[in-house]
């Protein structure tokens, strides 16, 4: 890959050299610079030129959103890794820096015990996303893509379940993608998004105000039905399962598998176990390889799977791996999943004869199974 340089900026001296010799150590990895303030770094960013920037969130003279939304007119593709403190404050502010255009965050260590540890933890979350970003970056500079085997359409029966797992860049996919689906939609979706406690709750509710259909973070024992958006909760896996006719989420702190917890594996083996061929899957972008082996499961119980492409990911691993095992039905760019999802269930639906429609919207405390628009969801389906 060749020498990353990075450009830490954050107002703590203590993170900054923290941060900087945890870079320093590993070989790929230069530290061409470090800030004490976002005015500083934009200052900095035409003579060091990095490669990637480390931005703190929480700065004094120009904060981390302040300045990424300075720096994206001139740099539009450089990626940027926000810092963030795991508190509310710090998690809304991460989440509209993700909006605005950052590449993905890593929380700040907290209540880890000892600077060593604290250092452990900075190494196993950053060091990997500055190589996957950049790497990603150049590929797609140099024009380099992955092969990928002929994708396998497929009709399937009846669709009961949207399951969808992604990691970096899947806030901004996933936000897309909502805002495109239908209120009268009539299979629920579950979905896993790497992302710490607080995080998932809070993101839930942003989507949930961009999207006519009712979006929630997951709670254990929760009906799954048509008409909503389950969002699997920071270090918890969702599970689905029967119960008589219904099907309910539950919340596990079974081990992290693919050192994720949620794991998008995890949601698709029990999604595969208790929809089989009634199973939709989609992988977004993300690093890593979690809903590989998901998917293998989903695939062989008669699913379908829809990937999003190299060229509109952040970083094309999770749907990366999917697509070159030839588990893919369809590989679309972000713009193209939610209609391809829709296109998908409707092919295996019989159109609604007719729907409900109240006097006024129903409010966002309206029950599980009823849409935005008030519309009965699934019971004609």
């Amino acid at each position: 890959m060749g020498s990353i340089g990075v450009l830490v900026v954050d107002d703590s001296v203590v993170i900054r050299r923290m941060v900087a010799s945890v870079l320093d150590d590993d070989p790929d990895i230069e530290v061409v610079g470090t800030a004490a303030n976002g005015r500083i770094a934009l200052d900095k960013l035409p003579q060091l030129r990095p490669d990637i920037v480390i931005l703190d969130v929480e700065m004094p003279v120009m904060d981390g959103l302040a300045t990424l939304r300075a720096m994206r007119p001139t740099h539009p593709h450089l990626p940027v890794v926000m810092f963030s403190t795991l508190t509310e404050r710090g998690a809304a502010a991460t989440l509209d820096a993700l909006t605005a255009g950052a590449s993905d965050y890593v929380t700040k260590p907290s209540h880890v015990g000892s600077v060593n540890a604290s250092i452990d933890r900075v190494r196993s979350e950053l060091i990997p996303k500055i190589k996957a970003l950049v790497g990603a970056t150049r590929d797609k500079t140099t024009s380099r893509s992955r092969p990928v085997p002929p994708t396998h359409p497929v009709r399937q029966d009846r669709v009961d379940v949207i399951a969808v797992g992604c990691s970096t860049g899947g806030p901004d996919a996933l936000t897309a993608i909502v805002a495109g689906l239908p209120a009268d939609l009539p299979v629920p979706i579950v979905v896993v998004q790497h992302m710490p406690p607080l995080f998932t709750r809070m993101f839930a509710e942003r989507l949930d105000r961009s999207c006519p259909l009712l979006v929630r973070e997951a709670a254990d024992g929760v009906i799954v039905e048509p008409g909503q958006i389950l969002v699997a909760p920071g270090d918890h896996h969702l599970v689905l399962r029967r119960r008589g006719v219904e099907v309910v989420a539950q919340l596990t702190k079974e081990a992290p598998e693919n050192y994720c917890r949620p794991s998008v594996d995890v949601l698709f083996r029990s999604v595969a176990s208790v929809y089989g061929s009634g199973a939709l899957a989609c992988v977004l972008t993300g690093m890593g390889r979690d809903g590989l082996k998901g998917s293998e499961r989903i695939r062989a119980a008669g699913g379908r799977i829809v990937v999003q492409d190299q060229a509109s990911s952040v970083v094309w691993g999770m749907p990366g791996a999917v697509a070159q095992a030839g588990l893919a039905n369809d590989v679309v760019p972000v713009e193209k999943v939610a209609e391809t999802l829709v296109a998908a269930v409707g092919s295996a639906r019989r159109p609604a004869p007719h729907r409900l429609q109240p006097a006024s919207p129903a409010s966002p405390s309206a029950p599980v199974g009823v849409g935005k628009a008030g519309s009965v969801l699934g019971g004609a389906w």
